[in-house]
C-alpha cells in the first residue's frame, strides 16, 4: 500500500462516538486471513457492519452502512480509539476502506504511531469539540463535510468555514504525513549525514568493518 501525502482533505464524516474502540473491533482477528495489506477493508468493523460473524449481510443501523454517510473518509470517535493489540492491520483496513483521517478525543499510542506511518491522520481534539462536530455533521452529512488542512493544522466544517479549529501534531509526524514518508524514507532523508558518520567511523574503528 503506497503512502499518499496528506496536505488538505475534504470528506464526508461518519460519527462513531464510542469510547475504547479497540483494534479487534476495527478488524476482528477472523478477518485477518490474508498475507498482504490488500482486501482488509472488507473486514473493517465486521462485527458491527454485518449481521452475522463471517457474513456480509449489512447491518442497517451501523453508520458506515447508511446512505447519508456514503463515501465517508473521516471518522469521529471517542476516547482511546485504537486501543488493544498492536495489529497494524487495523490501520490498513481503515486506509483501504477509504478513511483518511480520524478525529478523536484520544488514541491508543501504538495505533496512533501506526496511523502516521501509513498515511492516516489521527487528530486529537477535546471531547466537547468532537461531540459538537458530530452534532453539526448529522444534520446533513453530505453537506456538512470537514475540510482538514494539515500544514496549517486546522479543520472546519465546509458549510461553516468560519468555525476553524486548531489541532496539535508532533513536527516529525506532520512531516511524514505531508511528504508521504514511511519510517525508512524518513531515515533516508539523512543519507548524507549517515554516510559521513560511517566514513568517519571507518577511520576511527576500522576493525568493525572487516
Amino acid at each position: 500500500m503506497s503512502i499518499t501525502p496528506f496536505t488538505q482533505h475534504t470528506g464526508v464524516v461518519a460519527p462513531l462516538l464510542r469510547d475504547n474502540i479497540d483494534t479487534d473491533a476495527i478488524i476482528p482477528s477472523r478477518e485477518m486471513k490474508r498475507v498482504s495489506k490488500q482486501g482488509l477493508g472488507e473486514g473493517l468493523f465486521a462485527a458491527w457492519r454485518y449481521t452475522l460473524p463471517g457474513g456480509r449481510e449489512p447491518q442497517s443501523d451501523f453508520v458506515l452502512n447508511q446512505g447519508d454517510y456514503t463515501g465517508a473518509s473521516i471518522l469521529l470517535a471517542g476516547q482511546n480509539f485504537g486501543c488493544g493489540s498492536s495489529r497494524e492491520h487495523a490501520v490498513w483496513a481503515l486506509r483501504e476502506f477509504g478513511i483518511r483521517a480520524i478525529i478523536a478525543s484520544s488514541f491508543g499510542s501504538i495505533f496512533y504511531n501506526n496511523c502516521v506511518r501509513n498515511g492516516l491522520l489521527p487528530i486529537p481534539l477535546d471531547a466537547a469539540q468532537v461531540e459538537l462536530l458530530a452534532e453539526r455533521v448529522v444534520r446533513d452529512p453530505q453537506q456538512q463535510r470537514i475540510t482538514i488542512d494539515l500544514p496549517a493544522q486546522t479543520l472546519a466544517l465546509a458549510a461553516e468555514p468560519e468555525g476553524i479549529l486548531s489541532f496539535d501534531i508532533r513536527e516529525g509526524d506532520k512531516q511524514m504525513l505531508v511528504e508521504g514518508l514511511d519510517g525508512i524514507a524518513l531515515t533516508l532523508k539523512h543519507a548524507e549525514a549517515i554516510d559521513a558518520f560511517e566514513a568517519q567511523d571507518k577511520q576511527q574503528r576500522p576493525w568493525v568493518y572487516l
